[in-house]
Formats: C-alpha cells, sequence, structure tokens
C-alpha cells in the first residue's frame, strides 16, 4: 500500500519546496504576501495545494520561435 500525500507541511517543508530560506518565507509572511498559511496553535503550517497554486501563478509562457 502506497503512502498517501501530505496535505499541509511545516514552514521548513514549505521553504524547501519553494527554494526559498525560511527567514524569506517568513518575511513573506509578516508582510501578509503569498503564499497562504494556516495558523495550528503555536506551529505556522502550508497546504500543499496553496503553494503549488501560487508557483503555478508565476508561470510565464513562452513561445516557440521557429
Amino acid at each position: 500500500m502506497s503512502r498517501p500525500e501530505r496535505i499541509i507541511v511545516s514552514e521548513r517543508e514549505a521553504a524547501h519546496m519553494l527554494g526559498l530560506s525560511v527567514k524569506t518565507l517568513q518575511a513573506r509572511r509578516h508582510r501578509h504576501l503569498p503564499p497562504n498559511y494556516y495558523k495550528m496553535g503555536r506551529s505556522i503550517r502550508y497546504k500543499v495545494a496553496d503553494l503549488l497554486a501560487w508557483i503555478e501563478e508565476g508561470k510565464v509562457e513562452t513561445e516557440a520561435r521557429g
């Protein structure tokens, strides 16, 4: 049986997924910038779906030259 995909990840895991430092991710959060986050007790968590959506929003379509 395969392991189910994780729905939420820690701040450190989110930073790693995004290629950002934890400090940069924290700074974005304090400035109310994406990605969205969840506060669970004293922990900060990120939904993987939100992280993937934020990455997709930054996609730049390019045209093939030929």
